[in-house]
């Protein structure tokens, strides 16, 4: 059975690449990142490589300004062609960038991206304040665009009703919570993972 995720996100900066790579190397995913945004530091394929030891697909655009991948690319003199994003086949973990609505375009947003894949989407939303209004305005938008939503999984520190409100409000399985792991090594991040998910849910 071919196993196909798109991770996103409420925010940037929430965790989304950690748990990425987490996902990937409890499943044994191979992991494509469709858009890099800035190469000064460590990319995000370079990390998911690093934390989850998976293999890594070269992305379709790698951008040296760090920004959203539309103003990015316009900085660094690129044009994005829509028609390059198209997931490798087989099993493989997709990470968009930033939040579901980050322009990869000035007219198509990563949400539009998802819809013509119908790959099913995690929500990662972190757990600490404002996270509410932020993560059932990014369901909203994918429901509304006809995505698949295949659950949530929360990042941080437990906030109970926060995560329980999110998951009922927004009609969308709960899949459990990725702690901060401190310090963020291969067999750590194996080990909080495997500690708060339950694999079944990702069949």
């Amino acid at each position: 059975m071919t196993r196909r995720f798109v991770v996103t996100g409420t925010d940037t900066g929430i965790g989304k690449t950690v748990f990425s790579a987490a996902l990937a190397g409890a499943l044994g995913l191979p992991y494509w990142k469709p858009i890099q945004s800035g190469l000064e530091e460590e990319t995000d394929s370079e990390a998911v490589a690093r934390l989850a030891r998976v293999p890594v697909h070269p992305e379709a655009y790698r951008l040296v300004t760090p920004a959203s991948p539309h103003l990015a690319a316009e900085i660094d003199g690129v044009t994005i062609d829509p028609d390059r994003l198209t997931p490798p086949g087989g099993d493989l973990l997709v990470e968009g960038a930033g939040g579901a609505l980050v322009p990869v375009t000035r007219s198509i947003l990563y949400a539009d991206l998802f819809a013509r894949w119908q790959i099913p989407v995690i929500v990662c939303a972190r757990t600490s304040l404002g996270t509410i209004n932020h993560s059932l305005m990014t369901i909203e938008a994918l429901k509304a665009r006809g995505v698949p939503i295949h659950g949530v999984a929360f990042l941080g520190e437990a906030v109970e009703d926060s995560e329980a409100i999110i998951a009922d409000i927004g009609g969308v399985r709960r899949l459990g919570r990725l702690p901060i792991v401190d310090p963020l090594t291969p067999d750590n991040l194996a080990a909080a993972f495997t500690a708060n998910f339950d694999l079944t849910c990702f069949q």
